[in-house]
């Protein structure tokens, strides 16, 4: 396999997909846009990324999306704004925006213990009588562990098709004595709500609650309330759900600087990163958020529903002892990021790469779809591109603006 990208050969592959922002200022987009086309080629052949796709938000609105490089390498197949990908933990928003959905239709309460929900009892050994709420397992406060590396071993990835082990069944094994995955090890020695750690198995726990609370599988009830009214059509939690024809190749880079095609992939803890959609269909979902809980004239969510789940909930007076609110925030399974600079989401998996990002003003957003992993020294690649993207949009919104009022 080739292990260094043509810019030239990408420059053919790009789907074109941008749109003008304000017909006075045509000219000036088209410009910005070939030298941003250079920029972002330039980064992937430094980074010898396979594919990306990307798109802009601006004032709540989509204005620009494109598609770059290969979905699939090997057959020559263009990476486009409808390739269908895994998410990785951006997929937390959406087991975020179900369980706010479940609490609207008066089935959940954020604050109430979670063991009232679940058909087992969660067993903290260094707290067993401390209740975890959803609360904290949405600000990742719940004081459960991910105990790696067992979190990414072949119990939890099966290559090649969906997990065929229940997701309760997995939960109950790992969380109760007794259960073959218990161990004090899935537990800190923090009483809920008092210490902030990321925790992928407390999001699984977490879109459990929400199918058992709600009778529904969880892509069933986001199918009925999000994905049908948010028109995301190409998006769902399985392999089996999914036209695997849209989907894209996963590629991994290598000790040796090679790129490595992996296989596609299940996950048994599915609520927290096993959403695949495309750029085009997460733009709907985002944009939702971003405003108030509305796509295209349509209430999806209540808009208090929405506040609450962007709303952050870490002060001086409440916070986990490790935090500092004005650095690191929480809302509902979405949190700041970037030194508390951004608002959303990111993901990272095996072959994966994902951005769902805005400025804390709601005013520039961008989301960045990327089929190939890096090793983790070169994580500042991703950054690099995510960052001409943003400033992208601040230009486009500037000029926008700058044309409405004659300057």
């Amino acid at each position: 396999m080739r292990s260094k990208i043509n810019i030239i050969t990408l420059l053919l592959c790009i789907t074109i997909g941008a749109t003008a922002y304000g017909q006075q200022t045509e000219q000036l987009h088209l410009k910005s846009t070939n030298a941003i086309d250079s920029t972002i080629l330039e980064k992937m052949n430094d980074a010898k990324l396979v594919g990306l796709g990307a798109a802009i938000i601006v004032d709540k609105k989509l204005v620009w999306s494109k598609g770059y490089g290969y979905a699939d390498r090997e057959n020559k197949v263009p990476f486009t704004t409808s390739t269908v990908m895994n998410i990785a933990s951006i997929s937390k928003t959406i087991t975020g925006a179900c369980l706010m959905k479940a609490v609207e239709q008066g089935k959940l309460s954020l604050d109430e213990d979670i063991n009232t929900y679940l058909p087992f009892k969660i067993y903290n050994p260094f707290f067993p009588k401390e209740k975890i709420t959803l609360r904290n397992l949405a600000t990742h406060t719940s004081g459960l562990s991910d105990r790696f590396p067992f979190y990414t071993s072949d119990t939890l990835y099966v290559n090649g098709k969906d997990s065929e082990e229940a997701l309760g069944d997995f939960l109950q094994n790992y969380f109760t004595p007794g259960g073959k995955y218990y161990s004090k090890e899935n537990f800190l020695d923090h009483k809920p709500g008092t210490f902030r750690e990321y925790s992928n198995l407390g999001t699984a726990l977490a879109g459990y609650i929400v199918e058992v609370q709600t009778g529904k599988k969880l892509n069933d009830y986001s199918r009925k309330y999000l994905f049908k009214p948010l028109k995301m059509d190409d998006t769902g939690w399985f392999l089996s759900e999914i036209n695997l024809k849209k989907h894209a190749r996963l590629y991994q880079k290598q000790a040796d600087s090679s790129i490595k095609l992996i296989p596609l992939y299940g996950q048994t803890t599915y609520p927290d990163g096993g959403v695949r959609t495309s750029v085009n269909d997460l733009s709907h979902f985002f944009i939702c958020l971003l405003n108030g809980g509305k796509f295209q004239n349509r209430q999806v969510l209540r808009e208090k529903t929405v506040q609450e789940m962007l709303r952050f909930q870490f002060d001086d007076a409440h916070k986990p002892e490790n935090i500092e609110p004005d650095k690191l925030n929480s809302g509902i399974f979405w949190s700041t990021k970037m030194g508390g600079k951004r608002i959303g989401h990111n993901g990272s998996d095996f072959g994966v790469r994902t951005f769902m990002l805005s400025d804390l003003k709601k005013e520039v957003a961008v989301i960045m779809f990327i089929n190939t992993s890096l090793l983790e020294t070169e994580e500042a690649k991703f950054f690099g591109i995510y960052n001409e993207l943003y400033q992208y949009g601040v230009q486009m919104r500037n000029s926008n603006h700058a044309s409405s009022t004659g300057n």
